[in-house]
């Protein structure tokens, strides 16, 4: 298939040149950088010579001579064009180096003048293109750049590969790009052995549906709905140009496609893909259409409709390369995506209304029967609506809630004005089954197509809840809506329910309240009795249950016991927010590790069943966390990659999947990573206004700096999450469990006295709420409090026994963070007993040990670290700053900074706004310098500062 020039891409560098092939490109620049040639080869669009212009602007600037070819089919036919245009204007600068006979022949082969061919010159030709090139390399590396070699005219390839394969040594290098065809496709080992010694081939792919949507969105494309991107990225097959062409013809669309109905394929690429369709019959013609129209066509499916010849037709169109044949495979597959759709879009619109009628009685499957019926009917039509809905709940039940979304929008458009249910009743039930496959987007514009129309209270309210659920995390951009829902619900007991259990949702997420949430919770819990909701009274339950957990609430048991009493909602039972996920996460937070595996196991393969996209999200996020926690790194990291894959692909959950990511990552894979997720997680939580989230994502950049070895940055995050979480009501050090780490790192920087108040403040909420991994983990870091005080022998204690409780809980990365602390502190004393002399050498068994158990978890960050100790000695805490006034050394650091800031006169809102804290905890903070020093007010700060200054 050729290319035609108006599709191909301008020659400037852009930032979107290498989306998606970033590996590659590095692969690719490695192998340049070395001195060595590349050869990038792939099919028709996808993105060959882009790739070729962004390494030949890169690495043209370090050559001194770039020479260029960039043939085209066209002029294939004419002899020596391409070495024309490699050498052409370098001729006069080497022609005087050359022999004379090769310069002859070399003149008259790129002028013309004169007759020359490979026949009557050969011999001569090859060594004076060679000698050209080695006459440039003398002065200088030499770049050759030369674009769709599969057109390169035949004298100009043989001459082209004869140099090439003698030129090692010499500073030449080859930047290539041919057209290969097919997954498997060995073409370009032809002219893989045209190129140098050692030629790196690289094989360009489709791109994933998420690179796609990068790619359209530098485009101007990035306004499509992520359905409408999910359909480019199928019928493109990933082909960048494919999909660039697919989402410039919709840009241009004055109306979108409608549900079930394929995207409109432009001129331009119809004419690129079918340019053998004239080569068919009119029979075979109609039968391809027959196949286009339908899901997964077979023979048998084609003869059922009525296509009597299709295996003859079928073979026809095979051999034209329109179809893949596969002997073994009973299904009539397209050779690409793009050819099905192409030809569908080129059908009069009686003809597809034909082929889908023929479909409506061939198809066995009803859900494929009532599409088809749909897609063959014009006008309303009752029987065919009810059909539709039937087909719709038929494919919700089979776990294909985006089909069923589909077919409800079908059965919408086929209802009449005053049918039951109302077309608004089904186009709802459609936004709702797109929700939970996911496309929040189509969802959304449902729901405001459904408001601008709609009379009918429990419609719009309906229609308002979807909108809420669409924002996701991003609820204060909907706080409009709130009003007019509650205004539309009147005093309707199961509207308001409705209403206040999203209102729960704000107060935690917007506000970050949880007072106030739990208590829209349990008055949603309220209405929805009085309405008889059952499945709405479960989610506010639930709501009510993870946020008293959280809190550390006394009510957080019966509440869970109340949201899992009969009779149950079999929708709300493995939901996200339902009570299962509530208990899920009690049994986390209790330290029930293989509980919450089964129990969050058996939720994700319930709503995978079902087809729910944010819930299975949400559970592997669940599993990871869990697996986490047991010290199964590797097994965490897959999943949780897993999450952020799909939150990235469905564009929901996507800061909460990069929070664990990290996580995952800091623990057993690449720190930077984890480092660059956890900033993307506070960046998304702080633009969303998500107070929740944010301390979350505070958290795991923290643990991600202490793991990169900057605990000075790990005590910055980690004292913002401690005032966010006094600010939000959060008591259960549980939940995030970053005290330790915030102790640990605060004893590096030299802030023992403060890494003891986080130590104490800890762990009287966790002797409350029995939270015995918190108090070992809690127990370890004051173990390093005790041994930056010079107590070393309690501190290993004290180690010994945090480790043994760990590992009897379970907890494998916490107990091998353990041992690894003990390693560390039995050098040190090894070292003070010898005068320095051996320490690590003497703690090298518990070195090992901890090695040992780091290993067993796949904890590989953390290998590293017992690695370098080996060799390092462990470094003596910072002490504290000498300049701190003697009255203040009795404070913690955030005490001290506080404090001073005070005696600066700064008012309480003002040291919130400059420590990056609330003025809550401003004030809290106040009220412990108070205590410690003895005093009453601000007032008795300053004085104690103007009597420092006067002695």
């Amino acid at each position: 298939m050729t290319v035609r020039r108006d599709f191909q891409e301008p020659a400037r560098c852009r930032p979107d040149l290498v989306i998606g092939r970033e590996e590659l490109f590095a692969g690719a620049r490695e192998q340049l950088a070395s001195g060595g040639s590349v050869l990038l080869h792939g099919p028709a669009g996808i993105g060959k010579s882009t790739i070729l212009r962004a390494l030949a602007e890169e690495y043209g600037a370090t050559a001194r001579t770039v020479l260029r070819c960039s043939a085209t089919e066209s002029e294939s036919h004419l002899p020596f064009l391409a070495l024309a245009d490699l050498l052409g204007l370098v001729l006069d600068e080497v022609a005087s180096r050359l022999p004379a006979a090769q310069r002859t022949a070399l003149e008259s082969a790129l002028t013309g003048r004169g007759e020359s061919s490979l026949q009557r010159d050969g011999l001569a030709l090859r060594l004076a293109v060679l000698s050209a090139l080695r006459a440039l390399a003398a002065h200088g590396p030499v770049l050759i750049v030369a674009d769709d070699l599969q057109w390169l005219d035949p004298a100009s390839a043989e001459l082209l590969g004869f140099a090439a394969r003698r030129l090692e040594g010499t500073p030449v290098q080859l930047l290539c790009a041919v057209r290969t065809e097919g997954q498997e496709s060995q073409e370009y080992d032809r002219h893989l052995r045209a190129c140098p010694p050692g030629t790196l081939a690289v094989r360009l792919g489709p791109l994933s549906r998420t690179q796609v949507a990068q790619l359209l969105d530098h485009r101007g494309h990035g306004g499509l709905s992520r359905s409408t991107v999910r359909e480019i990225h199928r019928t493109s097959g990933g082909n960048p140009l494919f999909a660039l062409e697919l989402g410039r013809a919709l840009a241009d669309s004055p109306t979108p496609p409608r549900p079930g109905e394929p995207l409109p394929v432009p001129t331009s690429l119809r004419a690129l893909v079918l340019s053998r369709l004239d080569m068919l019959s009119v029979e075979a013609r109609r039968t391809l259409l027959v196949a286009s129209a339908g899901a997964r066509p077979t023979p048998a499916l084609l003869h059922a409709a009525g296509r009597e010849n299709a295996e003859a037709e079928c073979a026809q169109a095979a051999e034209l390369g329109l179809l893949a044949t596969e002997p073994d495979a009973p299904a009539v597959r397209f050779a690409h995506p793009l050819i099905s759709a192409a030809l569908y879009a080129e059908a009069p619109a009686h003809e597809r209304r034909a082929a889908h009628a023929a479909l409506s009685t061939a198809a066995s499957d009803p859900i494929e029967r009532a599409r088809h019926l749909a897609l063959a009917t014009t006008g309303t039509d009752p029987e065919v609506a009810a059909r539709l809905a039937e087909a719709a709940a038929l494919a919700r039940d089979r776990g294909a809630p985006s089909v069923a979304a589909q077919l409800g929008l079908l059965a919408a458009r086929h209802t009449p004005a005053d049918g039951t249910p109302s077309q608004e009743e089904r186009r709802l039930a459609a936004a709702e089954d797109a929700i939970t496959a996911g496309e929040v987007d189509l969802a959304r514009d449902i729901a405001r197509e459904v408001l601008a129309r709609a009379t009918v209270p429990a419609d719009r309210v309906r229609a308002w809840i979807i909108v809420i659920d669409t924002a996701g995390h991003t609820m204060a951009e909907v706080d409009a809506v709130f009003p007019q829902a509650l205004a539309d619900a009147g005093d309707d007991p199961r509207l308001l329910a409705l209403v206040h259990y999203q209102l729960a949702w704000r107060a935690l997420i917007v506000e970050g309240d949880f007072t106030e949430a739990r208590e829209a919770a349990a008055h949603a819990a309220e209405l929805a009795a009085r309405g008889q909701d059952r499945r709405t009274e479960l989610l506010a339950l639930a709501f009510q249950a993870q946020t008293e957990t959280l809190m550390g609430h006394p009510e957080a048991p019966r509440t869970i016991k109340r949201a899992l009493k009969e009779p149950q909602d079999p929708r709300v039972a493995c939901h996200h927010n339902g009570a299962g996920s509530a208990r899920f996460r009690w049994l986390v937070m209790g330290d029930q590790l293989a509980e919450a595996r089964a129990t969050v196991t058996a939720l994700l393969r319930e709503v995978r069943r079902r087809g729910s996209v944010e819930s299975e999200v949400h559970f592997l996020r669940g599993l990871a966390e869990t697996e986490l926690r047991a010290g199964h790194c590797g097994r965490a990291l897959d999943l949780a990659r897993d999450s952020l894959r799909l939150a990235r692909d469905s564009g929901i959950g996507e800061t909460a999947s990069a929070m664990l990511t990290s996580l995952a990552e800091a623990s057993g894979g690449d720190v930077d990573r984890a480092l660059v997720l956890a900033r993307e997680a506070v960046d998304h939580a702080e633009e969303d206004g998500d107070q929740m989230y944010l301390s979350r994502a505070l958290g795991a950049l923290g643990y991600a700096q202490l793991v990169a070895g900057d605990p000075a940055g790990t005590v910055r995050s980690l004292r913002r999450v401690r005032s966010l979480e006094l600010g939000l009501g959060i008591t259960d050090p549980a939940r995030g469990r970053w005290q330790g780490d915030l102790a640990e790192a605060l004893v590096r920087i030299g802030e023992p006295a403060e890494a003891q108040d986080v130590i104490d403040a800890s762990r009287e909420h966790a002797l409350r709420l029995g939270r015995e991994s918190v108090l070992a983990v809690l127990d370890r870091s004051e173990a390093l409090v005790r041994a930056a005080r010079g107590d070393l022998e309690a501190a290993l204690a004290q180690l010994t026994s945090a480790q043994d409780r760990l590992g009897k809980l379970g907890y494998g990365l916490e107990e091998a963070r353990a041992a690894f602390a003990l390693a560390r502190l039995r050098g040190r004393r090894t070292a003070a007993g010898t005068g320095g002399r051996e320490g690590v050498a003497g703690a090298a068994p518990a070195f090992d040990e901890a090695a040992r158990m780091f290993r067993r978890c796949r904890a590989l960050p953390w290998l590293r670290q017992v690695e370098e100790s080996r060799t390092t000695p462990e470094p003596e805490p910072v002490p504290p700053a000498p300049d701190a006034p003697a009255a203040l050394a009795v404070l913690a650091a955030m005490e001290r900074q506080v404090a001073a800031l005070v005696m600066e006169g700064a008012t309480n809102r003002e040291i919130a706004a400059r420590l990056f804290i609330s003025v809550k905890t401003v004030e809290a903070t106040l009220t412990r310098v108070y205590r410690k020093l003895g005093i009453r007010s601000r007032v008795d700060i300053v004085r104690l500062a103007a009597g420092r200054r006067a002695t």
